[in-house]
């Protein structure tokens, strides 16, 4: 009973572990099997399939690791229960001898052959003991037996050759039913293990699904490839063309094109807007366009108002228009602009009239010559229509035999437009209206202080020669007066180069310096005290407005450094030599 129950105990955990194992293999197999179809479904990438197949190989090489760990263990039960049952055999066979022995007599039983039998029997158990399975098994299974007595030979086979045959039989039957199930799986993809004598063989389906999952992924592949590049020719032609479109949108829509279109812009109208107007007249190609360029070149603060804008214009040039103003009423198209400068004598005028300052081009000439007028502003009766029509502004205006040009200083300094059937007369009358605008806030100030405009304007030309910021401008219009009313002369070098016809012209240093001041002119206020008879240039509002409202202050001198156009005041003639020694006579070279 003891033999059988160990027996049993021994089959149950040799099949429990079996059943362990092949629960391995199959539960290892559904996990790679489950992950090969949703790669396989999610269509990855073969780098991603490889790292798959190569941890399902791995877990197949463990699995097969642990199922001959399990054949070499029960090898070497099977090899110590034979064993056991041959000793245990051997025993009974020795005791059933012992007992046979002690029935018969003792002279009955031959010395010579109990000693060679038992010699013969020790051999046998000591060669049967050399055997190396599973020392300590054997050792407790003989502990039992008392071997001070003597044993009786018993011829003893230990794992004859049938035996052994049927234990081969066995491992090789288990074998095959392992490679039966790895094979119905079909689920190692490449480098499939079967069993110990053909490990290393492939399945032939699972060869063709991976033949035809690597061709698959090729034509993936290629696809993915053919896509990639497709939508990079396109990303580079949709740029090319994008570029281009801008590119054409802020040039001009026709560069040939002279003529004027009247364009309205609305109080508070935005870049947007102006854009849609601008593209609705023809006048650019996309007011999308237009409304980013501003943008991203800063330009804003737009002006309402009306405009005249030609198809020549680019999107810089009409942003640059918009940001100076339109006019409060519809004008007609201007064909061109002329550009008189603050401080200009009427001489600098006649060539400034003749040059077109709305292009870019210094070759682009107005339609009027510098003779046309000089002609005209010393023309007696277009004088006389003048003053009817500006009595306030040129009331006071010298005599013809006092100044050189009567309406010197009075046209004022600013941008003129002409058009088509602008004449000359047309654009002194307006220059001499902009300067009746401009001393509109001024007449009653002036006719309170008890001067003339002539007056103001004679001495705000000198001011506006003399200085250069709006400080210095009251400092000298000051300088100036407080001269005046202590009777002194003005001595000024600009009302001798006036007379001299050089005001305008570059000098030099040493040409300054030895000036004539003894020249005889009314002009000359080295010789002359009080003003001059008229103004010798434009003076700009700036000027005027200095000397309408000088600063109070007690200087009688004053001097520019030549160099750096700082101007340096006295009260005493002997502080003022010291200023013209070190910031002119110095210089001098």
């Amino acid at each position: 009973m003891t033999d059988v129950k160990d027996d049993g105990q021994k089959t149950q955990k040799t099949m429990s572990f079996k059943e362990h194992i092949l629960a391995e293999l199959e539960k290892a197999n559904q996990i790679r099997k489950e992950k090969e179809e949703e790669l396989l479904k999610q269509g990855l990438e073969e780098e991603e399939l490889r790292i798959k197949e190569k941890e399902a190989q791995e877990a197949a090489k463990r699995t097969l690791e642990l199922y001959r760990e399990y054949q070499e263990e029960d090898l070497k039960s099977r090899q110590a229960q034979v064993y056991d049952d041959n000793q245990e055999k051997l025993v009974n066979e020795t005791r059933s001898e012992e007992v046979d022995k002690d029935k018969q007599p003792e002279s009955d039983i031959p010395t010579s052959d109990t000693s060679d039998a038992s010699n013969a029997k020790d051999k046998t158990i000591s060669d049967t003991y050399s055997n190396p399975i599973d020392k300590n098994r054997r050792g407790d299974s003989l502990e039992e037996k008392d071997f001070s007595e003597t044993i009786p030979f018993t011829p003893i086979t230990i794992l004859d050759q049938s035996q052994l045959g049927n234990l081969e039989e066995v491992q090789h039957g288990e074998e095959m039913e392992q490679n039966d199930s790895n094979q119905s799986e079909g689920d190692v993809d490449h480098d499939r293990v079967t069993n110990k004598e053909n490990q290393g063989s492939e399945n032939p389906l699972l060869r063709a699904q991976s033949s035809k999952r690597h061709r698959a992924d090729r034509v993936a592949k290629k696809i993915s490839m053919m896509l990639i590049s497709s939508i990079l020719i396109l990303i580079i032609l949709g740029g090319l063309l994008a570029t281009l479109f801008v590119y054409n949108a802020v040039n001009p829509v026709d560069k040939k094109d002279d003529k004027y279109v009247q364009v309205e812009v609305p109080m508070g109208s935005g870049n947007k807007l102006i854009g849609q107007l601008l593209e609705e007249k023809g006048l650019i190609k996309s007011g999308t366009v237009f409304n980013f360029f501003t943008k991203f070149k800063n330009y804003g603060n737009f002006q309402s108002g009306y405009y005249n804008f030609q198809k020549s214009m680019s999107l810089e040039d009409i942003a640059k228009t918009l940001q100076k103003g339109g006019t409060d009423k519809p004008t007609k198209p201007a064909l061109g602009k002329i550009l008189i400068t603050e401080g200009s004598t009427i001489k600098q005028m006649s060539v400034a009239i003749s040059n077109n300052v709305n292009t870019k081009t210094t070759k682009d000439k107005t339609p009027f010559s510098a003779k046309e007028f000089l002609d005209t502003v010393q023309d007696e009766a277009f004088i006389k229509e003048m003053v009817k029509k500006y009595p306030r502004l040129l009331s006071s205006i010298p005599s013809k035999s006092e100044a050189i040009y009567q309406l010197e200083g009075y046209l004022f300094p600013a941008t003129y437009n002409y058009h088509k059937e602008t004449r000359m007369k047309d654009l002194i009358d307006e220059m001499l209206a902009t300067t009746d605008a401009t001393l509109s806030p001024y007449y009653e100030s002036i006719a309170t202080s008890g001067k003339t405009v002539n007056d103001v304007l004679t001495l705000a030309s000198l001011v506006e020669k003399e200085g250069s910021t709006d400080g210095d401008r009251r400092d000298i219009a000051s300088v100036f007066y407080n001269r005046l009313n202590n009777g002194m002369a003005l001595q000024s070098n600009i009302a001798i180069l006036y007379a001299m016809n050089k005001l305008g012209e570059k000098t030099t240093l040493a040409e300054d310096a030895s000036i004539d001041t003894t020249i005889k002119s009314p002009y000359n206020i080295y010789t002359n005290t009080g003003l001059m008879p008229g103004p010798v240039a434009s003076p700009g509002l700036s000027a005027i407005d200095a000397t309408i409202k000088p600063a109070n202050t007690d200087y009688l001198y004053f001097v520019a450094n030549v160099k750096t156009g700082e101007v340096f005041y006295a009260k005493t003639y002997e502080e003022h030599s010291k200023n013209v020694e070190k910031y002119v006579n110095s210089q001098i070279q």
